[in-house]
């Protein structure tokens, strides 16, 4: 079976960033970033369960709009997690409209906001049938660099400077299960919905006597009963998780990139923005981004197995093929000790 997490960015590299993430056999998904996500289908939008939004500049969260115009009138918690500032920024969002009629939806929609400062976090809960107003204090509860912990994933975020606090990301699958298809063929197991019951009794570390009970594929027959450590030795293949990594709008300084090595060393695949060539630095400098040439050095530093470039300043429309180049470059060459 291939990989979990099925990354891809919603838009060209000169268009808004945004990264969508399927799951593999499952109806959810993840957002990092929230800019313009026309491009993005409807269904796509519905199956998200949380958005990790780097910062609230306009490029990286005007796409609220549709999210929110989608999810109107459903039952669904919303999940939202942004640097400091994101709970002003967010309820400023919500109250450019007029609610006056949410009350009567039948429907349960709820905004669950997350504001991540450096040593705490603060939460809150935004209900659709309530005009959007939260419903409660803000709570304060401590963050370590953890941002979302489940049995099967782990969603980390650092604190980066890009002349104001922004938030890069990465996602770690716990460990990788492989179904492998000829045990299944063997035992003559069906696969189906069962199977996902099985990932998560081993993702939850359930007790190995714990038994399952697997449908059969012929009719009238009875459902089979096996034990989990049973089934895990005879159809599952354990092996290291999937992490990417998702790098937007962050200066190119040494703390920067120390912080970015350490949270995204040994990905899959790093999303890393090139807004600059590196004979553009200076500007880069001002405008408080990374160069191509030093996507490509954090690539080889944080040793990925691969890496995708998004985010490219309109100066280089004609020539986008220099900083794929230059990232390369650098991707390819030793590691550097990423000055500036």
């Amino acid at each position: 079976m291939g990989p979990s997490f099925l990354p891809r960015l919603v838009n060209g590299p000169f268009d808004d960033p945004a990264l969508f993430v399927l799951f593999r056999h499952e109806n959810r998904a993840l957002l990092f970033d929230l800019g313009d996500i026309a491009a993005l289908a409807a269904r796509d939008i519905l199956k998200v369960t949380h958005i990790f939004v780097t910062h609230t500049h306009m490029d990286h969260f005007a796409g609220f709009d549709r999210v929110l115009r989608l999810l109107l009138g459903r039952d669904k918690d919303l999940f939202l997690y942004g640097p400091q500032g994101f709970l002003a920024n967010l309820s400023g969002k919500l109250s450019g409209y007029c609610w006056n009629l949410v009350e009567n939806y039948q429907n349960r929609f709820t905004l669950h906001a997350t504001e991540l400062h450096p040593d705490r976090a603060l939460c809150c809960r935004y209900p659709c049938r309530n005009g959007f107003l939260a419903d409660d204090k803000v709570r304060v509860i401590p963050f370590a660099g953890v941002v979302l912990s489940e049995p099967a994933l782990t969603v980390r975020a650092v604190h980066l400077d890009h002349g104001t606090p922004v938030l890069a990301f990465a996602l770690d699958e716990r460990f990788h299960i492989n179904i492998i298809k000829e045990a299944l063929d063997r035992l003559r197991l069906p696969p189906g919905p069962w199977l996902n019951r099985f990932k998560a009794m081993l993702y939850g570390d359930a007790d190995p006597g714990t038994t399952l009970e697997i449908p059969t594929p012929e009719d009238g027959e009875a459902a089979l009963t096996l034990s989990l450590g049973e089934l895990k030795k005879a159809i599952a293949r354990i092996s290291p998780g999937q992490r990417l990594a998702y790098i937007a709008d962050a200066a190119g300084t040494p703390e920067n990139m120390k912080k970015i090595i350490a949270l995204a060393d040994g990905a899959d695949h790093l999303f890393v923005e090139a807004a600059f060539s590196h004979i553009d630095r200076e500007i880069a400098r001002k405008k408080h981004h990374l160069t191509a040439r030093q996507a490509g050095e954090l690539a080889l530093s944080c040793r990925v197995k691969q890496y995708s470039l998004f985010h490219y300043s309109p100066r280089y429309s004609d020539c986008p093929d220099m900083l794929e180049a230059e990232a390369e470059k650098a991707f390819s060459g030793q590691p550097s000790s990423l000055r500036y």
